[in-house]
């Protein structure tokens, strides 16, 4: 398949074009960044299109030809009306404009966000309860991805294009390519220049989640992709819930004789975690994630960086 893929040259993006590519499909990368990853220029298969996801015309030049598009680049805001206008609107945009291209399939990635408010049952059909704008964000462009089955008036009388969406959790990872990046999010680079600096590190008592390997997540994107699916949601995580304790001892073991020791601020989080259910992509996919396989390493390579 001909694939576009917004957001392709970020960090989960990376890892997606790579899996894509691995698969033998052909991809568009829409970026605002071209050159931020000087791997995938190299790479054959692959072309560019510089675009902001605002940049409407060039985003629908980007999809002609394309088969399936494969939605990850964010538009970021800092009111309701400019999360509105430079996500969902986007995002809205992107999908009317990938059917008009006959593009046959459509994956959203949306966020674990967008459920917000943890509750004793976590699973795709949950009602989505957002606690903040980029939740709401998220969860605003998935009604309108599997609502969009017709338009109105003489617009898409029917859509034909599968219309699927992934809600990732934390996603993390060393560079899919040398010259790639990591996750945005510096938790694990804090904590390794504090061990380094010898000092204290600070993390809430029971704080965890179940993390998930960018390779593991972009498998997840090209089963999906290469499935026959329609109008599902699936959860990105890992089957095991990780405590960020278990990465701080990890990260201060890897420093002989050092100094530093693990605060923990007790906000009264309960000992057992509550729990997203992935049992979906497991019966659906054959797919069970376990962090642990790459966390040492990533750590390590973390470690290394700082």
């Amino acid at each position: 398949m001909r694939v576009f893929v917004t957001g392709g040259t970020g960090f989960i993006g990376h890892y997606v074009v790579k899996a894509l590519l691995e698969h033998g499909h052909e991809v568009v990368i829409a970026t605002r960044h071209p050159n931020k990853v000087p791997s995938l220029r190299s790479q054959p298969k692959v072309s560019f299109v510089e675009a902001s996801l605002t940049d409407f015309d060039k985003m629908g030049e980007g999809l002609s030809g394309c088969d399936a598009c494969i939605h990850i680049a964010l538009g970021w805001g800092e009111t309701p009306a400019s999360m509105l206008m430079n996500d969902t609107r986007a995002t809205v945009t992107l999908l009317e404009m990938a059917a008009k291209a006959g593009c046959q399939k459509f994956i959203q990635t949306s966020s674990t966000a967008a459920m917000g408010r943890m509750r004793p049952s976590m699973r795709e059909v949950t009602s989505n309860l957002p606690m903040d704008l980029y939740g709401a964000t998220k969860a605003a462009g998935e009604a309108f991805v599997l609502g969009f089955r017709r338009g109105y008036g003489s617009n898409f009388p029917e859509v034909s294009m599968k219309r699927n969406i992934i809600r990732p959790g934390y996603t993390f990872g060393n560079p899919a390519f040398p010259d790639g990046c990591s996750q945005p999010d510096r938790r694990f680079f804090d904590m390794a220049r504090a061990v380094k600096e010898d000092r204290d590190i600070e993390i809430i008592k029971n704080d965890g989640t179940q993390f998930i390997h960018a390779s593991q997540q972009a498998k997840l994107f090209v089963t999906l992709l290469e499935s026959d699916k329609n109008e599902e949601i699936f959860l990105g995580l890992g089957s095991v819930w990780i405590g960020w304790k278990e990465i701080a001892e990890k990260m201060i073991a890897l420093k002989p004789g050092c100094k530093s020791k693990i605060v923990e601020k007790d906000l009264g989080w309960g000992d057992e975690p509550m729990l997203f259910d992935v049992q979906k992509i497991k019966d659906q996919f054959g797919l069970v994630f376990d962090a642990h396989e790459f966390l040492d390493g990533h750590i390590k390579w973390t470690f290394d960086q700082v």
